[in-house]
């Protein structure tokens, strides 16, 4: 290759002056045989520990989803069939992490086809949120889709006990016949399926982990029901699957170039890798953030996703992006790509034959956060980091139970609508000497800490309104332009099953605003003391307890009881600060005309 661009399969990537270090780490895995070694399940090329090893081959099954659950169409179609003579119209997924992920991108892309069930995603503890779903369908004519792998995720099992008990108050003991499940094997989900009579139980394969289950039941179901034509998309995911085997000569293979990429320039410090996706497209974000977070967020490495973020003008990023457009054939690409290039951030751009192609992304993907994996010496397969919240909010879920209330951080400062509290030993560090003692002064105290490459998360424990996601989007782009930063957007506790493993096992280079609010309307989980806004606080709250024990700094902001006004007036803080810190904040880095040379 003579030129700065690998270029195949759609995908080109212009790498400047990384070109021949990419190449270079390509060289390698080919004298290491790492295609064969792969597609043979060979576990060592991820660690060498036994234990470690035997878990990593008992989740490699999503190789061989394209072809496997090309077998398994006529009898998803003929259940979808069967649902439509029964006279459904309506459909809710209950799910959380990689169970809902690719019925959300699916939803948002393909929309649904004249006469298949209007599909809604619900992936939440918000009771907004729930409340809303509720009451936008009818619940006789609703099929609610159960979707856990381990069949015991906290979120999922909270609200198919909600809407089971809604369904049984229509139809009584025939309530089963609204609900199938998605779960493996012997999980107690499958075992309740059985016993309440669902509709169905769809057992997936277990070596398929979660966040790599697109191609599995877990989307395909969900995908057959608004009416895809699931066969077309796995052909789709085929053509990728056979592109990125052993045949294919290492430097054509598109999975593995894009792992090697990846890979190499974290390896250059370009760690912030953000997508800018066709309109059309743009959901494929969610699911991507979550592969790339999960997959590469741990051991003290990670590489950061940065997903739903506008385009800005090359001053505002600062040298350690790296941008993937993914565009759609015959459609305008955005003038900016080339002026980022020109400033020298390294820029993969994907060209999709049509909307179809996303399942050859979602293959794609997976082989590249594999390779990526193997080339930072970590294993992408586990998720060491998750459970530490989890635990958190089950011991806050049993305090609750105990006392009736669940325990709130000291207030560090209280202005108007607002509540601000940070983990022990990160108060004194932001005590204030020079006597600013307000809400914007303790703001810019926080954005002070951050050292070169910090990248800052806004972690929303809200419903995600269209009004409240215009100001949480603007305050994202006012904190990018004014800092020259990547700032992250993410809604909880869906997060939590996303990039919630970056933050609490990857590098401690974030900035995190945890910002939650009173819920103004709540909804009860049946059988437990605690509703759904006590389950969505606890959550918020072990998570802040998480990031606290890993030393990660993390600004908590209560916002009262009504969030409008409090985003307003965090709006107004934000801007104060901003101003002060802007007057000290370098000019981005960009490089010499003589390095902009190739």
């Amino acid at each position: 290759m003579k030129t700065d661009s690998f270029h195949l399969l759609g995908q080109r990537a212009r790498l400047g002056r990384y070109r021949a270090g990419a190449a270079r780490a390509l060289a390698r895995l080919k004298q290491q045989d790492f295609v064969r070694r792969l597609w043979e399940r060979d576990a060592s090329l991820w660690s060498s520990a036994p234990a470690v090893q035997e878990k990593i081959r008992n989740r490699l099954g999503w190789l061989l989803a394209p072809e496997n659950f090309q077998r398994e169409r006529e009898r998803i179609q003929e259940f979808v069939r069967a649902v439509q003579r029964a006279g459904f119209t309506h459909a809710v997924l209950l799910g959380m992490g990689g169970s809902s992920m690719c019925p959300e991108v699916c939803r948002t892309t393909y929309g649904v086809a004249p006469g298949f069930l209007d599909l809604r995603v619900l992936d939440t503890t918000d009771p907004a949120t729930i409340q809303t779903c509720e009451q936008v369908v009818a619940l006789g004519r609703t099929l609610f889709i159960v979707s856990s792998k381990s069949g015991t995720t906290t979120e999922t099992i909270s609200l198919y006990k909600y809407f089971y008990e809604r369904v049984r108050a229509v139809k009584g003991e025939a309530a089963g016949e609204n609900f199938i499940a998605i779960t493996d094997a012997g999980t107690p989900l499958a075992r309740q399926a059985a016993e309440r009579r669902f509709r169905d139980c769809f057992l997936n394969p277990a070596d398929i982990g979660g966040r790599f289950s697109a191609l599995s039941f877990f989307g395909l179901v969900p995908a057959a029901l608004m009416g895809m034509d699931i066969s077309v998309f796995l052909s789709r995911a085929q053509e990728m699957a056979r592109a990125c085997r052993a045949a294919t000569p290492l430097e054509e293979n598109p999975g593995v170039v894009l792992g090697v990429i990846l890979g190499h320039l974290y390896s250059q410090r370009r760690d912030k890798l953000t997508f800018v996706l066709d309109p059309t497209i743009a959901s494929f974000g969610y699911w991507v953030e979550q592969l790339i977070a999960e997959n590469l967020g741990k051991l003290g490495k990670g590489i950061v996703p940065v997903e739903g973020e506008p385009l800005g003008s090359p001053r505002v990023y600062a040298p350690d992006r790296v941008f993937v457009s993914l565009s759609l054939h015959g459609r305008r690409v955005p003038a900016r790509l080339n002026q980022l290039e020109t400033a020298g951030h390294p820029l993969i751009q994907i060209t999709l034959r049509d909307k179809f192609d996303l399942a050859t992304e979602f293959f794609r993907w997976e082989v590249a956060s594999a390779v990526a994996g193997a080339l930072m010496q970590i294993n992408p397969f586990d998720e060491p980091n998750v459970q530490e919240s989890k635990d958190n909010t089950e011991r806050l879920l049993r305090d609750y139970r105990a006392s009736g209330r669940l325990p709130e951080p000291p207030v560090l400062l209280a202005e108007k609508h607002l509540r601000a509290s940070v983990p022990a030993g990160l108060g004194s560090k932001l005590r204030s000497r020079s006597g600013q003692n307000g809400l914007a002064a303790l703001i810019g105290r926080f954005l002070a800490l951050a050292k070169a490459r910090d990248y800052i998360g806004l972690m929303a424990y809200l419903e995600a309104s269209p009004a409240t996601h215009r100001r949480l989007q603007a305050l994202r782009l006012a904190l990018r332009d004014r800092l020259h930063r990547a700032v992250t957007l993410g809604y909880g506790p869906r997060f939590l099953h996303s990039t919630g493993q970056l933050h609490k096992g990857g590098p401690n280079n974030g900035l995190y605003f945890q910002l939650v609010a009173t819920d103004a309307v709540d909804v009860p989980v049946p059988g437990e003391p605690n509703s759904f806004s006590v389950l969505k606080q606890a959550q918020a709250l072990g998570d802040f307890g998480a990031l606290g024990n890993k030393q990660r700094r993390v600004l908590r902001l209560h916002l009262g009881d009504n969030i409008a006004a409090g985003l307003q007036q965090l709006a107004v803080a934000f801007r104060r600060a901003l101003a002060l810190q802007g007057r000290q904040t370098r000019r981005p880095h960009r490089p010499s005309a003589k390095r902009r040379k190739r």
